[in-house]
This record gives structure tokens, C-alpha cells and sequence, in this order.
């Protein structure tokens, strides 16, 4: 099964720091971060290490990590209710060179479902 492709697109241009959301049948779109919020249904993270090292070690910023789900939901407006830092799943090659939940490597972990606030990702149990 093809699923939905979804990461924060930090390429510039009119669409730079928006979520860009690549579906399986070749529909992308883009979305501000203040403006929706993105509820990711069986998802699981994805990461291409050694891209992600290059980027670790100082080379210039790639494409190396998405998020792959079954589905998806834009939500206006945002909910933020029980969404707390310690269920927070993050990203950042120049800091680690892998997805990082409760402060261990989560590459290719499965979730039942993640949730957006602003431009961070938690899971939501």
C-alpha cells in the first residue's frame, strides 16, 4: 500500500518552513504551520542516515526524513489540549542525526497517530 508522504519543507521559496504533504497519487500540497493543524493516522518515521550524518558532521542541508501515514486530516482550527513535550517526536540533523521520542532513536518507529502544533510533531495516543 502506497501511503502519504508528509515533512516540513525547509527549501526556499514560496512554500519554505510550510508542511508539504505528497499523496499517492501525485497530489502535493503545502501548508502553514500557524494555520492548520495535521493529525497522521498509522504512521511511521522515516530517515536516511547517512544523508542525515553528512548533515550531522556540517554539509548543507538536505531532504533526508518524512513522515509515511495511511492517512491524513487538515484540522482548522488548531487544538493543542493535551499535547505535551514529553510525547514530542523531533527531528533536526544538525543536533542528532535521527528521529529522537522520549530521548532515544525512533527511526522507522510505528505510530498509531501523531499530531502537528505549529511546526513540532507529538504522538497521540
Amino acid at each position: 500500500m502506497k501511503r502519504i508522504k508528509v515533512r516540513f519543507n525547509l527549501g526556499a521559496g514560496k512554500n519554505f518552513m510550510k508542511w508539504k504533504i505528497e499523496r499517492p497519487d501525485g497530489i502535493i500540497s503545502y501548508h502553514s504551520p500557524g494555520e492548520v493543524q495535521l493529525l497522521m493516522a498509522g504512521c511511521v518515521l522515516k530517515n536516511q542516515r547517512s544523508t542525515a550524518l553528512k548533515i550531522f558532521q556540517g554539509a548543507n542541508k538536505t531532504v533526508c526524513s518524512w513522515i509515511l501515514c495511511e492517512s491524513i486530516e487538515i484540522m482548522v482550527p488548531k487544538i493543542s489540549g493535551k499535547i505535551n513535550e514529553l510525547d514530542r517526536v523531533s527531528y533536526n540533523p544538525r543536533v542528532a542525526p535521527n528521529w529522537i521520542f522520549r530521548g532515544s532513536v525512533a527511526d522507522g518507529t510505528r505510530f498509531n497517530n501523531l499530531v502537528s502544533l505549529d511546526n513540532k510533531v507529538f504522538n497521540c495516543p
